[in-house]
């Protein structure tokens, strides 16, 4: 029962549980993550560090980029904690917001061939004093 309650108290943070949701739709970069949720990089490689060794995360590297994305291989109790997770979360507005964000930070990466939180948030600023 020590791991369960680890688990329930890992995913009892907003944060872990909406990098979660955000892994749970694709594969993603620390970058991206930081960009989406407008936190720092040390913030962001925690919560992904938590989770990885909570068995809910892989990680690959590419260059100097590390990208994560959900534990295919993940035991029987995470994955069923996260099909009740995507299920419960699905009409959440916090969550559609960052997939909102998701699809800007790709843009916005595919037009400036940058990877970075603070030029990301620069543009997201610029982009919603204009709206």
């Amino acid at each position: 029962m020590k791991n369960e309650v680890r688990i329930m108290r890992l995913l009892s943070d907003p944060k872990r549980l909406r990098v979660l949701m955000l892994l749970a739709k694709r594969e993603l970069c620390v970058c991206q993550i930081m960009g989406v949720l407008n936190i720092s990089q040390p913030l962001v490689s925690r919560n992904l560090n938590l989770l990885n060794s909570a068995g809910f995360l892989r990680g690959r590297k590419e260059g100097k980029l590390v990208f994560y994305s959900i534990d295919p291989k993940m035991k029987a109790f995470n994955r069923r904690l996260m099909e009740l997770l995507k299920d419960a979360l699905k009409a959440d507005k916090m969550l559609r917001g960052d997939l909102r964000s998701l699809r800007e930070c790709e843009d916005f990466q595919k037009r400036t061939g940058k990877c970075d939180m603070k030029t990301f948030s620069a543009y997201l600023g610029k982009k919603r004093k204009s709206s």
